[in-house]
C-alpha cells in the first residue's frame, strides 16, 4: 500500500513558479458539480492550493476520438451538459472561461505526430466544467479540451503525457478527469466497494507512486482486472495522460481516495514540485 502523503499533508499554497503542477480528479456523479460533499470541498480546498494559471489544458473521460488527437480552439468554449435525468439545476449551471485558440493551436502542432487537428465545436463537458468550478470558481482561466483517442493503446496516452509536459513550463496547469475505477455496470447502491475496485485502485496507486507507469499501461499483464475495473477504458486514460507528464522531480499527492457507488473510484492525485 502507497505511503504517499494525502491533500492534508500538502503544503497550505503550492510554491509560485512558472512550472505548474499536474492535477488529476476523480469527478463522479455530474451531482458533485451543486452538492456540498466530501468531494467538492476537497476540490474547493485544492483550489486554494493551487497557483493561478496562464491558461488550463484538460483532458476529460468525455472527449473520446477515434484515429485522432482533437484540439478545442473555441475562442468561448461553451458548456456541454452531457447528461440526462438529472436536476434542471445541473442543466442551468455554466462555466463561462475564455478559451485559449492560440495556444491550442500550437498543442494542436505539438501533438501533429499523435494526428492531432484542431476542432471549434467541442467546448467544456460535464469532466472538465464540473470540477473546474470548484478549482477556478471566478471562470478566469483560459481553458481548453484535448481529446482521448480510443483506438490507441494505453501507452499511447502516457506518450501524450510526455509531449504535454513541456507547457508546465510555461505556465499551463494540466488537468485530467476521469475516474481510476469506472465501472457503471456494476454499480452497488449500497456502497460497499467491489473487491476488483478495491485491488485495481490500490495496485494503480502502488504503481503510480512507484512511478511504474509502464506497468499500468500494460493491458497483458492488468488482464481481467482491468477489464472490470475499466469495461472501457476512456476514464482511465486521462489518469495516464498526468501520469506521463510528469517527471521525477515532481512529488505525488493524493486526495479523496474513497470508492463510491461500490465501483468508481474517486481517488485524485497532484504531482507538484
Amino acid at each position: 500500500m502507497s505511503t504517499v502523503p494525502t491533500l492534508d499533508a500538502l503544503r497550505d499554497s503550492l510554491p509560485p513558479t512558472e512550472r505548474m503542477p499536474l492535477v488529476f480528479l476523480g469527478h463522479g456523479s455530474p451531482m458533485n458539480a451543486i452538492e456540498d460533499n466530501a468531494y467538492s470541498r476537497a476540490w474547493t480546498d485544492l483550489g486554494r492550493k493551487l497557483p493561478h494559471p496562464k491558461a488550463i489544458l484538460v483532458v476529460s473521460a468525455h472527449w473520446m476520438t477515434r484515429g485522432t488527437t482533437l484540439v478545442d480552439v473555441s475562442a468561448m468554449p461553451r458548456t456541454i451538459h452531457d447528461f440526462y435525468g438529472f436536476p434542471q439545476a445541473l442543466f442551468d449551471a455554466q462555466y463561462p472561461a475564455h478559451g485559449a485558440p492560440d495556444l491550442a493551436r500550437e498543442v494542436a502542432t505539438l501533438l501533429a505526430s499523435h494526428h492531432a487537428e484542431t476542432d471549434g465545436t467541442w467546448g467544456l463537458d460535464h469532466g472538465a466544467w464540473t470540477v473546474l468550478k470548484f478549482l477556478y470558481p471566478g471562470a478566469d482561466v483560459p481553458v481548453f479540451q484535448v481529446s482521448v483517442d480510443m483506438s490507441r493503446g494505453l501507452e499511447h496516452q502516457l506518450e501524450i503525457g510526455r509531449t504535454l509536459s513541456q507547457l508546465r513550463d510555461r505556465g499551463v496547469l494540466i488537468l485530467g478527469s476521469g475516474n481510476v475505477v469506472h465501472n457503471l455496470r456494476a454499480m452497488r447502491f449500497n456502497g460497499r466497494p467491489a473487491d476488483f475496485a478495491i485491488e485495481f485502485d490500490t495496485l494503480f496507486a502502488d504503481r503510480l507512486a512507484e512511478r511504474d507507469f509502464a506497468a499500468l499501461a500494460d493491458r497483458p499483464k492488468l488482464g481481467s482486472l482491468l477489464q472490470m475495473a475499466h469495461p472501457s477504458v476512456d476514464h482511465y486514460l486521462p489518469a495516464l495522460t498526468i501520469a506521463g507528464a510528469s517527471d521525477a522531480r515532481d512529488d505525488l499527492t493524493f486526495m479523496t481516495s474513497s470508492i463510491d457507488l461500490g465501483t468508481v473510484s474517486m481517488r485524485s492525485f497532484v504531482f507538484h514540485a
